[in-house]
Parts: C-alpha cells; sequence; structure tokens
C-alpha cells in the first residue's frame, strides 16, 4: 500500500492504496483473531482477589474524604473555605424553616434537614461545590405524600370534621414519621443503584425534562404558599389536576384575606427582592452577598414578637421549635408499601438535580465527579438522615452558587455551614417561635425566582430543537396537572417515546460523489453531489434495527426507484410470454422442417427418374453423360430456387467480406449496449440503468435478528433483478455481530463488505468494466467462430 502526501500546508493530500473489502482489511490491518478483554472467569477472581493496594484503593473510592483531606492546604482554602461556609449556612436557616413548611413538617425539621446529611456528604461526596440540603421540589414532593398519607381529617379531636379541631401533635408526628418512612426507601434505592453501577441512570432524564419538570414544580410551590401570602384556609385536594382545584379555592378565598398577613408579606417580598437585586448588581464587589434572608427573619420575629402582632391580628407564626437534638429512632416500615412509589421518584429526581449541578462545577473547575459515587452518597445522606428525623435532600442551585462565588474550595464549606445549623437547633431556634409563616412564604417565593427564568427555555428551544421543545411543554404540562409522581412517570416515558419515534424516522438519503474527492454527500443537501451512474448509495441517519427495519427496506425501494414486487411480477409475465413465444416459434419451425424435408424428398425423387429417363435416351442417341451430370445439376439448382431453398450458410460465406468490414461497428454497438448499467438482461428485468446499490451503514452501532433478516432478504430480492447489493462503512463490532447471526454465506460472502463506500464504488465500476469486455469478446469470438462454421456446412 502506497501513501503520499502532497501539499501539506494546503491541507490537501493524495492517497494511493487498493480497494479494501473486508477479506482485505482482514488482512492489511492484521484483525485480531482473540479477544483482548478478561473473560468473566478472569473478572470474578481479579474483583475476589485481596491486597492491600486494592484494599486503600477501594477504600479511598468508597470514602473520598480519605483522599483529599490529608492533602487540605490550610494556606489556600481555609479563608475561602470559612467565609463561603459562614454564607451558606446562614442561608440554610431561612431556606431550612421555610422549606420544612413545603414538606408539611415543622421549621425544626427543616433545620435537622440542612445538619446532618451535610456531614455524611462530607465524607462521601465528591463535588468540592455544591451545598446539599433542603430544596423546594423535593420538599413538595414530601409534602404531597405527607398531606396524601395523613390530612388534618384524619385527626378531628371529636370525630368530626366540622365542630372538632385538629390534633396537631398527632398530625405533625404522623407525618414525620411518613417523612422518614419515604426517605430511607429513597435512600435505599439510591444506594442499590450506586452499589451495582447504575448511575448512568440519570441520562435518561435529559435536560429538557429536568427543567420543565422544576419548572413546574416550581409553580405547585407557589401555589402550596399562597395560602400563607393571603392568610386563607383552603381545602386540600390529591391526585391530579390537584394544583387547579387549590387554585380555584384560594382565589373563592380571596374575600376572606387577612390584610395584616398579606401587608407582612407584600414588605417582606419588597425587601428581599430589591437585595437580592442589589447583590446580583455588585456581585463583583461585594464580598460576600448581604444575607438579606436571615435579616428579615430576624427583623420580622423581633417586630412580631414585641407589637404583638399575633394576639392583636392573629398572624400566623412558625410556634414551638423545641431547642437540641432528638435522639435516633428507626423509620415506621409499616408506610413502605404507601410510599414505595414516591420514594423512587424522589430518589431519581434528587439524584438528577445533584449530578447536573455537580457536573457542572466539576466541569467549570476542572475535576471529575464520580456518578456512582455521588448517587451511593445521597443516599446515604438520605438513609443516615432518616434516622436523625430528617427528609429527602438534595443539592440547591441558589446555596451552591453562593458557596462556589464566596470561595469555597471544598466540602469543608459544608462543614462549617452545618456547625452555624447547630448552634442556631441548639440555642438560638427556640427564639424564631413568633416568626410569622407568611415571612417563609416569601423567602420560598423569591428563591423560586431561578426556577421561573427557565421558561425562557421555550424561545430558545423553539430556535434551536423544537423536539426537546416538545419534551419541555409536556413535561411541564404533565407535571402541572397529573401532579408530580404521575407528571415524572409521564414526562419519562413522553421522552423515550421521542427517542424511539427518531429512531423510526431517521433521514434517509441517497449519495452523491463530490468530483475531485473521495466524498459521498447527500444530493438534496449538496449541489455539487452527483449521483454515479448506475449506482445507489443509501444512507440512513440512526442505526437499523427492529422498529425500523420494515421501514428500511421500503425507503430503500422509494429512494433506488426500484420497486421489487411489481418488478418480479413484471420479470414472471416478460419470462411467461417468452417462453409461449419460444413454444410457438419452435412448434413453427417443426412444421416448416417438416415441409422442407416433404419438398425436397419430391425433389429427389422426380430429378433422378428425370436423369435415368435421359441416360436411356442418352445411350440410344449416343450423347456424354457429362453433359447430363452438368445439366442435371443445373436443374437442381434451379428447382432449389425456385422453391425458395436458399443456402444461408452459403449466402453468408459469400459476403463475409462485407461482414469483416462492418466487424469494428458491430463490436462498439455490442458494448454500447452492454455498457449500459446492468446490460440488456438486466435493464428489462429492472426498468432502469442501476446495477449496483451500496448501503451506508455506518451509522448501525449494533444488529439484532430483525436487522439481519432484513439485510439478507435486501440482498435476495435484489439479486432476483440482477442488482448487485454491497455494504459499506461497517464497524468491526457490526460485522462481529454478522458473523455469529450467519449472515455471511455462499451468496453472501463476506467481499460485498467495502471499508468505505469509494472502495465499493470502484468495485462496482471495475466489475461493470470487466462484464463490459468479456461481453464484447464473447460476441466477436462467437461472431467469427459461425461464420467458419456456416462455411463449412455449405462447403458440405
Amino acid at each position: 500500500m502506497d501513501i503520499e502526501e502532497k501539499n501539506c500546508s494546503d491541507g490537501a493530500y493524495f492517497v494511493q492504496r487498493k480497494v479494501l473489502d473486508e477479506l482485505s482489511l482482514d488482512e492489511v490491518a492484521q484483525k485480531r483473531t482473540w479477544s483482548t478483554e478478561p473473560t468473566l472467569r478472569e473478572r470474578v477472581k481479579e474483583s475476589l482477589r485481596c491486597s492491600v493496594p486494592r484494599l486503600k484503593r477501594i477504600a479511598l473510592s468508597w470514602v473520598p474524604v480519605l483522599s483529599w483531606l490529608p492533602h487540605y492546604s490550610i494556606r489556600e482554602n481555609a479563608v475561602g473555605d470559612l467565609i463561603s461556609g459562614c454564607s451558606v449556612g446562614i442561608m440554610h436557616l431561612p431556606q431550612g424553616m421555610a422549606y420544612a413548611l413545603l414538606a408539611s413538617l415543622g421549621p425544626v425539621f427543616g433545620l435537622y434537614t440542612s445538619l446532618y446529611p451535610v456531614l455524611v456528604y462530607f465524607i462521601f461526596g465528591t463535588s468540592r461545590h455544591i451545598s446539599i440540603g433542603t430544596f423546594a421540589v423535593i420538599s413538595i414532593m414530601i409534602g404531597t405524600v405527607t398531606e396524601r398519607l395523613a390530612p388534618d381529617s384524619k385527626f378531628i379531636a371529636n370525630g368530626t370534621n366540622q365542630t372538632g379541631s385538629v390534633d396537631l401533635d398527632a398530625r405533625d408526628a404522623s407525618r414525620v414519621q411518613i417523612a422518614c418512612s419515604l426517605t430511607v426507601l429513597a435512600g435505599i434505592f439510591q444506594i442499590l443503584l450506586g452499589v451495582v453501577r447504575f448511575g448512568f441512570v440519570v441520562t435518561y432524564l435529559s435536560e429538557p425534562l429536568v427543567r420543565g419538570y422544576t419548572t413546574g414544580s416550581a409553580c405547585h410551590v407557589c401555589v402550596s404558599q399562597l395560602k400563607y401570602l393571603f392568610g386563607v384556609t383552603p381545602a386540600r385536594f390529591t391526585g391530579p389536576f390537584s394544583l387547579i382545584y387549590t387554585l380555584v379555592d384560594v382565589c373563592r378565598l380571596l374575600p376572606e384575606t387577612k390584610v395584616p398577613e398579606l401587608f407582612v408579606s407584600l414588605v417582606a417580598l419588597f425587601v428581599l427582592i430589591l437585595v437580592k437585586e442589589i447583590n446580583a448588581c455588585y456581585r463583583q464587589k461585594l464580598p460576600m452577598p448581604i444575607p438579606i434572608e436571615i435579616v428579615v427573619i430576624i427583623a420580622a420575629t423581633i417586630i412580631t414578637h414585641f407589637c404583638g402582632l399575633t394576639s392583636k391580628y392573629s398572624i400566623d407564626v412558625v410556634g414551638k421549635i423545641p431547642s437540641g437534638l432528638n435522639a435516633p429512632q428507626a423509620p415506621n416500615a409499616t408506610f413502605f408499601s404507601d410510599v414505595i412509589g414516591d420514594a423512587f421518584a424522589v430518589a431519581i429526581v434528587s439524584y438528577a438535580i445533584n449530578i447536573s449541578l455537580g457536573k457542572t462545577f466539576a466541569l467549570k473547575h476542572g475535576y471529575k465527579v464520580d456518578s456512582n459515587q455521588e448517587l451511593i452518597a445521597l443516599g446515604l445522606c438520605n438513609t443516615v438522615g432518616s434516622f436523625f428525623q430528617c427528609y429527602s435532600v438534595t443539592s440547591s442551585l441558589s446555596r451552591s452558587l453562593v458557596q462556589e462565588s464566596t470561595g469555597g474550595k471544598t466540602q469543608v464549606a459544608g462543614v462549617i455551614s452545618s456547625i452555624i445549623v447547630l448552634i442556631t437547633v441548639l440555642q438560638i431556634g427556640s427564639l424564631f417561635s413568633d416568626l410569622p409563616k407568611a415571612v417563609l412564604s416569601t423567602i420560598v417565593f423569591v428563591n423560586l425566582k431561578g426556577m421561573f427564568t427557565q421558561f425562557m427555555d421555550v424561545h430558545i428551544l423553539w430556535k434551536t430543537n423544537r423536539v426537546d421543545l416538545l419534551v419541555w411543554l409536556v413535561t411541564f404540562t404533565s407535571t402541572l396537572l397529573l401532579n408530580l409522581d404521575l407528571g415524572l412517570a409521564v414526562s419519562i416515558g413522553f421522552s423515550m417515546l421521542t427517542v424511539i419515534f427518531r429512531t423510526q424516522l431517521p433521514r434517509y438519503s441517497i449519495l452523491g460523489h463530490v468530483t475531485g474527492t473521495a466524498l459521498y454527500l447527500d444530493t438534496d443537501t449538496y449541489k455539487e453531489a452527483k449521483e454515479i451512474p448506475g449506482i445507489k448509495i443509501f444512507r440512513s441517519s440512526t442505526t437499523i434495527y427492529y422498529a425500523n427495519a420494515e421501514m428500511y427496506s421500503e425507503a430503500l425501494q422509494e429512494k433506488s426507484g426500484l420497486e421489487i414486487g411489481k418488478l418480479l411480477t413484471a420479470m414472471k409475465k416478460r419470462d411467461a410470454k417468452l417462453k409461449r413465444k419460444q413454444e410457438k416459434e419452435k412448434k413453427e419451425a417443426k412444421m416448416e422442417a417438416k415441409k422442407q424435408r416433404k419438398a425436397v424428398s419430391q425433389m429427389s425423387n422426380g430429378a433422378f427418374s428425370e436423369v435415368n429417363e435421359r441416360k436411356v435416351s442418352a445411350g440410344v442417341k449416343g450423347q456424354s453423360q457429362g453433359h447430363v451430370t452438368a445439366l442435371s445439376l443445373t436443374e437442381i439448382s434451379t428447382h432449389g430456387q425456385s422453391k425458395g431453398q436458399v443456402n444461408r450458410a452459403y449466402q453468408d460465406d459469400t459476403t463475409m467480406s462485407d461482414s469483416d468490414s462492418d466487424m469494428g461497428s458491430h463490436i462498439f454497438d455490442s458494448i454500447t449496449q452492454v455498457s449500459k448499467p446492468g446490460g440488456e438482461k438486466k435493464g428489462k428485468a429492472c426498468g432502469s440503468s442501476t446495477h449496483s446499490i451500496i448501503l451506508d451503514i455506518a451509522t448501525t452501532s449494533f444488529v439484532d435478528t430483525v436487522t439481519v433478516k432484513t439485510l439478507k432478504n435486501i440482498f435476495r430480492d435484489f439479486g432476483e433483478i440482477d442488482v448487485d447489493i454491497y455494504l459499506a462503512g461497517c464497524q468491526a463490532c457490526v460485522v462481529e455481530q454478522l458473523e455469529t447471526a450467519g449472515f455471511f454465506s455462499e451468496s453472501i460472502p463476506k467481499s460485498r463488505l467495502f471499508v468505505t463506500i469509494h472502495d465499493a464504488v470502484l468495485h462496482s465500476l471495475k466489475k461493470q468494466t470487466d462484464f463490459v469486455l468479456v461481453s464484447s469478446l464473447r460476441i466477436l469470438i462467437t461472431g467469427r467462430s459461425s461464420f467458419s462454421f456456416t462455411s463449412h456446412l455449405s462447403l458440405l
């Protein structure tokens, strides 16, 4: 093989090599006949092997803190982690208490959730910048379950819903048990998925799906907080369309709005929005964001307590917040059967949010996040936290951005934030008993700003990818109308359907050659891509498998202009007509031969009788025998011509010189006729000039049994109409799968597979050239031999 490069400075090159089919490629590239991958036995043996380096490697992979904490640089990281930890810790306090209301739990449980899971993630997590803790979407998912399984109607003190009061202590205790049961089950799911290396499951949740889902969840969060802003008590709705029913009920109760609570909400909302905008505008100049949330909470608590707003205006407050930490207790397993579906949904959604944020920061700062270890770490956060009355956690975008922007370098910042939360729980938490719930609701509203900006995705996706836009809209609508659990299931199902439909309806194209190159491009897209006469190059934009194999075959016939069914029917009719014509001609030839034999027999008898008579008279008259013989031969010739019996062989022999002079034009006509792609036979069979079809299967990454059968049928059907089929660009793994499936045979040899389209084209053209030359030579040889043979017959 010769390879030569020219004009490298101009980016041009010239390659000279042989045409390579699959057999030639195996020889040239020296294909391995053995596998370099270890066998299953070797892998099992290796996994069971125990050594000190292996134990160390396993320990560092399962407990990542052991790999980076001993090398922690106090000089480089301590200051940034301290500032970042304090900032995030201050954010944990208001968000923990506010998001606990979304979960229909007491504020203290939000503080617990901001404490224990953060410490667990410090040990087992691999991301350096995300902030684990409460999150609005997960909180509303938990709240949906707790209110469904422990509604107020189950805890009426005297048993009647009209006159009795709700036993809040019993209700809250039951909801805590439900939340903990759901959390531990979600954690178990995450740990099991991480152990079996199933971290890639999140790849089935595309970015448009996650963003559409979180946007729909944000709408649920907003509607759930309207009752605190307006001071009304709407009815509790569950199931599909519950958001619509709740919104309608809140609108119905608007005339009963508590003006003092609405005023508190509007003032807090104004202050929060104003200061957060200042933080955003002067982000580069401020050493750390102004902790406006904790400032508003402290101010609102002080004003409410010293002004007596609770007694004067009946403003709803948080209530008693217990100080100290509770002893760990096991979650109630009796709720597992009721929450197993919700637990799986929470496990998947929380992991999807967590890993997407983790990979974003890892890409920005140049380190790697282990998706499987993140799954295990998040599962341990939930499992361990559930024993300390925490509910499900994930990373928060707002806190993670603050942790990263204020100089946080490692998860030591998370430990510092946990210390702040711990101090609050032990000493300061009870001081927030007079905090209005309306203020916590406004904090929730303001922190949802990032999710509501995701509505801009609609405009962006409309311009970039409308299939992703459809996924976003379906996810958002289903989450909005069908609630969070059913909405997630519907959105995942629809997202999968879009993938299936894309593979079922790929783009099929005919490729053409760009002159002066080895490029073959879509003729509909590129003007300079011209089809090669007699050759159709067919490409599918996706892999061929059972869902689109039949459509692939149909598209091939449509694009190539060869409808197999009609052509085979036409061939059968043509063959039947030709057979009838041949039988008729054969019958007529037999009858004509019979008549000729009879005529010749009569002529011979008459001639011999006449000769005998003349011999007798010649003996009397004394004439010579030679004269009589010459006369009889002349009469025989005359009688033969008069009866129409012409010696064709002789006649051709007499004109042989003319035929020889016209032989060049005769051969040229024959070559012209045969060189028409496919020859006369193929032209009649196919109804077109196509003699070869090249299937570009470079996009095919695997083949199944349906694909193998489809390809075999294509080779068989097109072979019946004398069209050659070739495969090009077949990957090595696909070739192995074809061999395993028994695709290759005498009728479909490996020589039908080519490395590139150009190799297949060159082979097809060479084959047609050889066919033309052989056919022309056969005509020439057959013509000369027939002349000699007939001449000899005439002489005999």
